[in-house]
């Protein structure tokens, strides 16, 4: 496994891996890596001949310094697990290598970015669009591969790389989950104890919304949810979003085709997200 933390280097090793025709796939993760990041490179292994994962945490998308601070960072821990999977390329840049002094250049799509989870966290995706568009300029995958549990993410990637006429194929991956159905994130090992089995209540209202799906409205799905929710003390719901899962344009009245609930919920300064796809 080659580790590379300069632009040159990651692409010189991208380069020998082309040499014989063969191809290449992209996790972009911000490290503390877990059994979803593993998810995502098995299947990454699957859809090209090599693997390229990158390890930067961004701090263009964090709203707040003291988030970006507080999230978790294991690069030993990371880098062995990696080799364990056959990761062929590591690329883990500086901030000055992604923004160097008089970097001026954003790139955002501009609905998709500032509706839904983007009206919580504003210029959330902004940040995600120009960090993913230098990677990909860097290391110029065939494809890469994003969760679905951050689902609109997953969209507003997919929407980039058509605008911008990218040569790579996005794959969306299934949401991993605890065995208890928590959603799997580097953030959940901040939550206390108590916070940690609160979490639950996400994936449970989720749960409960799609068990209602099948002659609900989109207004009674938000009463499920809302009030699943509102039933754990220490969860505030901060965003639930109910969407064509397509376009994630609004929707209203009964469900007539797939459906995206995203929510986002916060334990003290500790914000989750999840997310399902229901049908009617």
């Amino acid at each position: 496994m080659r580790i590379c933390r300069s632009i040159s280097d990651c692409r010189a090793a991208v380069k020998e891996l082309r040499a014989t025709g063969e191809t290449v796939s992209m996790v972009p993760t911000m490290g503390f890596l877990h059994a979803g990041h593993m998810s995502l490179i098995k299947t990454a292994k699957a859809e090209a001949d090599h693997v390229v994962v990158s390890i930067f945490v961004n701090p263009t998308q964090f709203g707040e310094s003291a988030d970006l601070d507080a999230y978790p960072r294991d690069e030993e821990r990371d880098l062995a697990m990696l080799r364990d999977a056959g990761v062929a390329v590591v690329f883990m840049p500086d901030v000055e290598t992604m923004y160097p002094t008089g970097d001026e250049t954003i790139v955002e799509t501009t609905r998709l970015a500032n509706m839904l989870h983007g009206e919580v966290r504003p210029g959330h995706f902004r940040g995600v669009t120009t960090v993913v568009a230098r990677l990909f300029n860097i290391a110029q995958p065939d494809m890469a591969v994003f969760g679905e549990k951050d689902y609109q993410q997953l969209q507003v990637i997919k929407r980039m790389v058509a605008d911008l006429h990218m040569p790579l194929t996005i794959v969306g991956a299934p949401t991993v989950r605890e065995e208890d159905g928590l959603a799997m994130s580097s953030r959940n090992v901040r939550l206390s104890t108590e916070d940690r089995q609160a979490a639950l209540v996400l994936s449970q209202s989720l749960a409960a919304a799609e068990a209602a799906a099948t002659d609900a409205t989109v207004a009674d799905l938000q009463k499920v949810i809302a009030d699943t929710i509102a039933s754990e003390p220490s969860a505030t719901l901060t965003g639930l979003d109910i969407v064509a899962a397509e376009t994630l344009n609004a929707i209203e009245g009964p469900l007539t085709g797939p459906t995206a609930i995203m929510i986002s919920v916060a334990f003290g300064d500790i914000l989750l997200i999840d997310q399902r796809v229901v049908t009617p």
